[in-house]
């Protein structure tokens, strides 16, 4: 078999599988356990490159498979999911907005598709330069809608209960924030506490996202 195998891998895959199957909640209507996915892919991807740095062994070649993997990832769960989320949420709710969602999903795919392929060249530019650990990243990371989109549908109610139409916020949500992924700004990125602070914060939005699904809490 092809490929590099280790544990590096795995949360990686996770998040994979767990957004594939959130993209088939989507095309189901089940519109709120496709957030729960997404948040879970955000969460896996948060830890994954915590852990493969752990990996102390790993050859030049596992090194960059795992930052290669990374990127297809997120592609899929960053890029293509909340794409799909947001034009098949559009076509149900407000089906006259059909074309105009599209042109947004694809412009938002194509800018995550940009910001992935630069951070990859300059990530390993760094790299051959130095062994430090990143401080910055150049753009909004493409990962960050794992948390930005779900905050934004959690309060969907509040935002409906005042004659404002959801889809099309979510559709001008997408094209703020695919702008922000190839904006040439300097974005601090998160380190142990701070990724501590942020999966506690994740976690208590899934909690939230999970008693209004059930009916328990509304706002």
């Amino acid at each position: 078999m092809i490929g590099f195998y280790n544990y590096t891998v795995i949360l990686t895959y996770i998040g994979l599988i767990t957004s594939i199957v959130g993209i088939t909640q989507v095309f189901s209507g089940n519109f709120n356990i496709a957030i729960f996915c997404l948040l879970g892919s955000g969460v896996c991807d948060m830890f994954d490159g915590v852990i493969a740095r752990g990996h102390k062994t790993r050859s030049e070649s596992a090194k960059k498979f795992g930052i290669q993997i990374d990127s297809l990832c997120d592609v899929i769960c960053f890029g293509v999911f909340p794409a799909i989320f947001n034009y098949i949420y559009t076509v149900k709710y407000n089906s006259k907005f059909t074309v105009i969602a599209t042109i947004i999903s694809a412009l938002y795919v194509l800018a995550g598709v940009i910001r992935l392929g630069y951070f990859n060249v300059t990530e390993e530019e760094r790299q051959q330069k130095t062994s430090e650990v990143r401080m910055y990243y150049q753009g909004m990371p493409i990962t960050t809608v794992s948390g930005f989109l779900p905050l934004f549908y959690m309060f969907r109610n509040r935002i409906m209960a005042l004659n404002i139409n959801f889809a099309i916020c979510i559709n001008i949500f997408c094209v703020i924030l695919g702008t922000l992924f190839i904006l040439d700004i300097p974005v601090k990125k998160a380190h142990k506490k701070g990724l501590m602070i942020i999966a506690a914060i994740g976690f208590s939005m899934l909690t939230v996202l999970i008693l209004q699904h059930v009916g328990a809490i509304s706002f």
